[in-house]
């Protein structure tokens, strides 16, 4: 790595494209469609391409240097390589252009290893690679995912002393984006305006989306407006940089920049912009906005795509907004996004959050290519609703179908046992983890593990697996023990599980109320009063619990302690009913509607 880098830094000055506007118009979007024979390879079109091909062949074209390029290049863009490599290795002769034809239609696949051999191939039959054939190379690693390949590509290239392109710097600036690499950024950063390419809108934009990836939020401003000319791209690139350092306000102040602005139909947000700033908002838990923002597309005629419907899906699953969750899967249906498997596990999520486990089971059944991630929901979601059985059924499903398990699924599946009382089955099911799946436990699987036998009653032993775990035991563990002791009315228990959780400086709000409520459960109210003291004395404020409602697409949101928001007397009217009924079937109310406690 470390000789690459060097190698980019310490290469001799390349020659300047010998033309700007490729480079630019590379970076907009395309113009108007080119010729049906020009788009024949693009087309799909299997049988045309089959014919042109028999005709080439009566017409004796076949050893012609140029008519078989073009056929490798048409095969190459069908992804039918196997064909355009047997057409490449009866050529008699093969000029640069033939060997560019086939790393690129490799590359377009990116299949890395057949780039990578047909590049060594031409080197050993003494054809020099020139930019184009390393633009290809590269691009095909970067789409593989290797970037540290990329990278050392890209010096050896500077070795040897080629001159890359405006595409080649985009490129590489786009692996340095994905690595925490600032250091290479700005080391392609120099090389830029070494070379001369700083004017190039295809650098500019790759460069600010470098620096915004890096968290370098500043440079990217700094760089984006000091551009002479912006399109669409370059105002995503600020955007989604904002966006993902979780600055969802500033990201929107851009983004209202990019509505306001006065410049052509290019300048204007696009679903890209869109759905950055939604996913904004949605992933800093600003989840009413969020779906305001959607609202907003919508009006905008603005469709979404499967990354804005994820993304609203997942507010709608916080919210439990049933209904708003219902028309984006109207949408999803019009739209014909139903088989994609980001959208269908997005609605698996939001059923199941929302109770509604019918229609994600059928959401999950209708999924023809089913991934970890599906599976994952339909447990977590039957565990979620006391379903332990139909979680572990659902577990032993996927290990049938071949799906290897991770961390995820067995928090989800050991949590549905936990909360079903399914202690034996957990037992198994976390023994399984470690023997035959080879995952080392960790703190999330022991919190599931001591909540589970706590639950059970057996208070002991899930304080000896506490005391041998090999990690030091967060809150959540200590909690899982404190709430089997209320739930037990276990006060020595609690006392002495208490005094570790304070012992280790894990003061926490509701350590010490779940101490307090056991004191106050056992009539010790003296004690209870004394432990709420000391937790005021520290600074420790208890946040109150809230929930909201969705009715005729508006959330009310109500918690104790608050007045009530307009319209939420029929809401308090059923609660009353409700515990009434309660209080008619001999079951006590966790909750007092009268104090709010």
């Amino acid at each position: 790595m470390n000789s690459s880098i060097s190698s980019i830094t310490s290469s001799g000055s390349a020659a300047r494209p010998s033309t700007r506007a490729a480079s630019t118009r590379a970076s907009s979007s395309p113009g108007p469609p080119a010729p049906r024979s020009w788009r024949l390879g693009w087309s799909g079109s299997s049988i045309l391409c089959r014919n042109v091909h028999c005709h080439a062949l009566q017409m004796g074209l076949h050893r012609n240097l140029h008519v078989v390029n073009g056929l490798m290049g048409m095969y190459a863009k069908l992804g039918q390589m196997g064909i355009a490599l047997q057409l490449f290795d009866r050529m008699g002769t093969r000029s640069c252009i033939s060997w560019n034809t086939m790393i690129s239609g490799f590359a377009s696949k990116c299949d890395c290893d057949g780039a990578i051999e047909m590049f060594r191939r031409m080197e050993t039959e003494g054809v020099e690679p020139n930019v184009v054939t390393w633009t290809s190379l590269l691009s095909s690693h970067a789409r593989g995912g290797r970037h540290v390949e990329t990278v050392e590509l890209f010096g050896s290239m500077r070795m040897r002393g080629i001159g890359p392109s405006a595409e080649v710097l985009a490129v590489v600036l786009s692996v340095c984006s994905n690595m925490v690499a600032l250091h290479m950024v700005k080391a392609i950063h120099g090389l830029v305006i070494k070379d001369g390419f700083e004017a190039y809108l295809i650098v500019e934009n790759s460069l600010v989306r470098a620096y915004g990836k890096q968290r370098q939020l500043k440079d990217a401003s700094q760089l984006f407006f000091e551009m002479e000319s912006k399109n669409i791209v370059s105002w995503n690139a600020l955007i989604t940089s904002y966006a993902e350092s979780g600055l969802c306000d500033e990201a929107f102040e851009i983004f209202s920049q990019l509505q306001k602005s006065d410049g052509c139909s290019l300048a204007r947000p696009n679903v890209i912009s869109w759905s950055a700033i939604i996913d904004a908002f949605a992933s800093a838990g600003r989840g009413r906005e969020s779906l305001e923002l959607y609202r907003q597309m919508q009006l905008a005629k603005i469709a979404g795509n499967a990354i804005t419907v994820a993304s609203v899906l997942s507010v709608c699953a916080e919210l439990s907004a049933l209904n708003h969750g219902r028309e984006v899967h109207g949408h999803v249906i019009r739209a014909l996004m139903s088989d994609n498997l980001l959208v269908a596990n997005s609605l698996i999520t939001m059923y199941m959050r929302c109770g509604c486990l019918n229609e994600g089971s059928l959401v999950f059944k209708k999924l023809v290519v089913k991934d970890l991630i599906s599976w994952n929901s339909m447990i977590a979601g039957c565990g979620m609703h006391g379903l332990g059985k139909d979680a572990v059924r659902y577990f032993d499903g996927m290990i049938e179908t071949g799906i290897e398990p991770d961390e995820v699924t067995f928090i989800a599946v050991l949590s549905a046992c936990s909360h079903a009382g399914l202690v034996v089955e957990g037992r198994k099911l976390y023994d399984r983890m470690t023997e035959e799946f080879g995952i080392e436990p960790q703190m999330e699987h022991y919190a599931c593990l001591v909540d589970m036998l706590s639950r059970s009653g057996s208070l002991q032993e899930a304080t000896e697996i506490v005391k041998a775990m090999p990690l030091t035991p967060n809150v959540h563990v200590w909690g899982a023990l404190l709430n089997a002791c209320r739930m037990y009315r276990d006060t020595d228990f609690a006392e002495a599980t208490a005094s570790h959780v304070f012992s280790q400086n894990l003061d926490t709000t509701g350590s010490y109320m779940l101490l307090s409520n056991i004191y106050a459960a056992n009539g010790r109210w003296d004690d209870s009063a004394r432990l709420r003291i000391s937790a005021q004395e520290k600074g420790l404020k208890k946040v109150p619990g809230q929930s909201w409602i969705e009715l005729s697409n508006k959330f009310y949101m109500f918690s104790s302690g608050r007045a009530l928001q307009l319209g939420m007397e029929d809401v308090y009217g059923v609660l009353k009913e409700l515990t009434l009924q309660m209080e008619t079937e001999d079951i006590t109310p966790a909750i007092s509607l009268k104090t709010g406690s």
